[in-house]
């Protein structure tokens, strides 16, 4: 079994191989070759001679790869991340190209990222710990507030959502809570249901948990913010492109927004993931986030615990075991 990984790094080759030496039902003869490009039209030649390929996040499934992946013999798309809003599924379909993902890995590593995100804007950690390294002990501008009995608003109530929720539960805070597909005679006292432009007034905090589709994509706008609390903490850990990163800088110029942080961004797959000390960033919109003091950006790191690591190096390797294995019910599949 040949596979191709594309967007790969140091630690995705040492939690795979970790993985694939203690599986329980080991994939047969596997030959995991690890690139660094990411998969689009002019790199997906690079698969030629292989039986699967591994993508990630910022990689660009679209009908033209999706043909030539055809093409050359790709017998099934493996996606080591949960989202697949990369991914053309209408082309994979009808090209019966199997596409299969890690629907999840761990939840408490993206809704601890987000609860950080969330002390380290409020009590200007960085700011303070940048001041101490210059013996600058004054405390003036690191003025916070207690979440003790704040709104906070979350967005999605999956599995992300429900681990935000407990965190949130801990500090005190009353949690509201907007996800359509949540039942509305559920019985979980520990968040109040609601729609979504009450959840818009009335939370100090929101906090993004859902999916990127084409009904959420810039759920966060001009019109959005304009309902939300003046000077309200706005949280994005899900998928960047659920906010209208110019509406937002508008909102954070008015003050409307008092706090950001995100980690991820709608035009992130040209900067995330790579180091770029050496040069400059050509995104401008990007560059203007950055001048804010009251912005905090990572990485797309929320998912980057060595538990979760290891899930998603598990099941993605148990995903092709049973796809090829003739067990498909079994491989995560999304088509």
């Amino acid at each position: 079994m040949k596979i191709c990984m594309y967007s790969s790094k140091a630690y995705d080759e040492k939690f795979f191989n970790l993985n694939g030496q203690h599986q329980s039902a080991p994939l047969e003869s596997v030959e995991i070759s690890y690139l660094s490009p990411h998969l689009n039209e002019d790199t997906a030649y690079m698969a030629q001679g292989f039986e699967v390929v591994c993508c990630f996040v910022n990689d660009n499934i679209n009908a033209k790869v999706l043909q030539q992946l055809k093409e050359q013999g790709i017998k099934l798309v493996a996606l080591r991340c949960a989202g697949f809003n990369n991914v053309d599924l209408q082309a994979a379909k009808k090209l019966n190209m199997p596409i299969c993902r890690v629907p999840e890995y761990s939840p408490y590593a993206v809704a601890e990222h987000a609860c950080a995100l969330v002390l380290d804007l409020n009590r200007n950690i960085h700011r303070a710990h940048n001041r101490v390294r210059e013996n600058d002990y004054s405390l003036d501008g690191l003025l916070g507030f207690d979440l003790h009995g704040k709104n906070v608003g979350v967005i999605g109530a999956g599995k992300i959502g429900q681990a935000f929720i407990k965190i949130m539960n801990g500090f005190g805070c009353n949690v509201l809570v907007y996800d359509p597909n949540l039942e509305s005679n559920h019985n979980d006292n520990s968040f109040t249901q609601v729609g979504f432009n009450t959840l818009l007034k009335e939370s100090d905090i929101i906090s993004l948990h859902c999916p990127l589709t084409t009904a959420t994509h810039h759920l966060i706008n001009c019109e959005t913010i304009s309902y939300m609390k003046p000077n309200v903490m706005l949280i994005n850990t899900s998928r960047g492109a659920l906010v209208d990163t110019s509406a937002i800088i508008k909102a954070l110029k008015l003050r409307k927004v008092g706090y950001l942080g995100i980690d991820v961004y709608e035009e992130e797959s040209e900067i995330f993931f790579e180091n770029l000390s050496d040069t400059f960033i050509e995104d401008d919109v990007f560059a203007r986030l950055q001048t804010f003091p009251n912005v905090i950006i990572t990485g797309h790191q929320a998912f980057f615990t060595k538990e979760a690591l290891t899930k998603i190096a598990e099941t993605t390797i148990n995903n092709i075991h049973s796809y090829f294995s003739g067990m498909p019910e079994n491989a995560n599949l999304v088509i």
